[in-house]
């Protein structure tokens, strides 16, 4: 299997939950080498076994390069985790176009470009399961966050799309919102304790039992087409 954004903060939880459950796992990362090579040590002295490989998800050739490395390595590739994503805070008539073009082309193209290279695999081998991080600001907005609820908005037209296409072939195509997690993307957006109102248990999900949900949630075979939200919001 092969995690997206795996160098750390949730990419990190979910690449550590796949591994304890028994998957060779492949820790993808664009920029950070040191730390997707510390996520592989920690999944390593749990006796799980993995590699680390660097691309750019803006590029095509970057993806099909990384994803022909794990088929040379592995000879398939079961579960795809796309998780990888970038954040910016501006508002709606503030938002630097780059900086709207940059989001568009990470979170969503990006993801895009992700699905289209591993779908063909899939559907040689006799399916798979794709399951995408999204944000529960792709269904609510969030003030100041306009590209990035928008990219994520996106993606839940896309992975629909996606597991109709699919299910033919028998890959399963899912997005689930993991919640607020105190990692370097969430950075001072992280809400405190009393600006959880939206959240009718009043707390944040905990990053573990989040990414053990995932991996559980990858194996299911009866499972596509969902948008699921694991915190306590209300979609």
């Amino acid at each position: 299997m092969l995690v997206t954004g795996g160098s750390g903060g949730i990419g990190r939880g979910l690449c550590l939950a796949f591994a304890r459950a028994g998957f060779w796992v492949g820790v993808h990362y664009c920029r950070h080498k040191e730390a997707a090579e510390e996520t592989l040590r920690q999944l390593s002295v749990d006796g799980a076994e993995g590699a680390v490989y660097q691309a750019d998800i803006r590029s095509r050739q970057d993806i099909q390069a990384m994803i022909d490395a794990v088929l040379d390595r592995q000879g398939r590739l079961d579960v795809l985790l796309c998780n990888a994503g970038v954040a910016s805070s501006h508002l709606v008539v503030r938002c630097p176009e780059d900086e709207w073009q940059r989001m568009i082309d990470t979170n969503l193209t990006g993801t895009y470009r992700c699905l289209t290279a591993a779908a063909p695999v899939m559907m040689k081998q006799g399916g798979g399961s794709m399951i995408v991080i999204g944000s529960y600001a792709g269904w609510h907005g969030t003030s100041g966050q306009a590209a990035y609820a928008a990219s994520k908005a996106g993606l839940v037209g896309l992975v629909q799309t996606a597991a109709r296409e699919w299910g033919p072939y028998h890959i399963r195509v899912n997005l689930v919102c993991p919640g607020w997690q105190p990692t370097a993307l969430a950075g001072d957006a992280f809400p405190s304790s009393g600006q959880l109102s939206d959240h009718v248990l009043g707390q944040i999900s905990n990053l573990e039992d989040v990414s053990r949900t995932i991996c559980h949630l990858a194996q299911m075979p009866g499972l596509s087409g969902q948008i699921m939200n694991l915190d306590s919001r209300i979609l």
